[in-house]
């Protein structure tokens, strides 16, 4: 089948997706998950100060990074242009939930996460393989030096700890992607993302002494970037890595980079639709109520056109990112080979 016919593929699909009406905004699913999601933050700010100086700061400092994550997720479906059909209310929201709320500039986010969404797992122009502490192939592991040369050895077994510094990075990085002026609206993210670190900083330790204070944010943004990471962990970690000169269509090579995570609502809520990784990559700025509708249309799509489909459950596919991992580093181990890892 040659590549133009191919392409035909995604556009029937794409067909019977819009007769679903599965594009279709759902603003009352958004206003409903954004009033419930301030509330939590608002409820969780009400906790701390009726606690004070106490190392029961710990319990809310979780629940803080939880309600981080899920603001994040909202802020992603916002730079997708999901939640509203206007470009400029969907980026004031993204800013307002990135920059202001949770302290990750938006605009460095969207930059990094369009050059993933044209080309997922490809080695030279995916971000999201391109980590200094990590490789995703054995080439990539030849190249790293001194101190990640060492981490990438034993990456698989340091990935989860790794994470819990994943929150920090993401402070750090989109800042300086703002102060640097990379990001178009720079000067309006430094005043939110100062605003954020200033009001942050001030309630944390006003109600806590010094040494609380200190744990409290490392607790906080540590379990946040264990959240976010392995929220995004699963999707393409373990997928075949693509390289210069594919020649796959833009269906096949979304869905075959791809990993779906199987579970009911709980799922959905925890991976914040994440779970959908192929029908969110074919389709960005579909609602993320209607990716599980759009699911079984996909695959059975799929399956006719003798796609392989990536599905498996939470837990194992964090079995796959681990054992990709491993593999990936065997070669600094001058052990065993890479191959890719998923269900199929």
């Amino acid at each position: 089948m040659s590549t133009q016919a191919r392409g035909s593929d995604f556009a029937e699909l794409s067909r019977l997706v819009k007769q679903q009406g599965l594009l279709d905004r759902r603003i009352g699913f958004y206003i409903t998950f954004l009033v419930a999601v301030l509330a939590a933050f608002g409820l969780t700010g009400v906790a701390m100060v009726l606690i004070g100086d106490s190392w029961w700061q710990l319990v809310p400092a979780a629940v803080l990074a939880v309600v981080f994550t899920q603001i994040a997720f909202l802020g992603h479906d916002a730079g997708h242009r999901q939640v509203f059909a206007e470009h400029k209310a969907n980026q004031a929201m993204g800013l307002l939930l990135g920059n202001l709320l949770i302290g990750v500039g938006y605009g460095w986010w969207m930059g990094k996460h369009t050059r993933h969404h044209a080309n997922p797992n490809h080695e030279d122009e995916d971000p999201d393989v391109d980590i200094a502490v990590l490789a995703f192939s054995a080439e990539q592991a030849e190249r790293k030096r001194g101190f990640f040369r060492w981490v990438v050895k034993r990456q698989a077994y340091l990935f989860f700890p790794l994470l819990l510094l994943e929150g920090f990075s993401l402070h750090i990085i989109s800042t300086a992607a703002a102060v640097r002026r990379d990001v178009k609206s720079w000067r309006l993210e430094i005043a939110l993302l100062a605003v954020h670190v200033v009001v942050y900083l001030t309630a944390v330790f006003l109600l806590m002494s010094p040494l609380k204070a200190v744990v409290f944010i490392a607790v906080h943004q540590g379990l946040f970037g264990v959240y976010m990471g392995i929220s995004f962990a699963p999707n393409h970690k373990g997928m075949p890595v693509l390289q210069a000169g594919h020649q796959l269509d833009f269906l096949r090579k979304q869905v075959l980079t791809s990993r779906n995570v199987t579970g009911g609502w709980f799922t959905d809520f925890l991976l914040g639709g994440l779970n959908y990784q192929i029908e969110h990559h074919l389709f960005p700025s579909m609602p993320r109520p209607n990716l599980r509708k759009a699911q079984a249309l996909v695959r059975d799509f799929c399956h006719r056109q003798s796609v392989s489909y990536a599905e498996c459950g939470l837990f194992t596919s964090y079995g796959y990112v681990l054992k990709y991992l491993h593999e990936a580093g065997a070669e600094l181990r001058g052990t065993g080979t890479l191959a890719p890892a998923g269900s199929r």
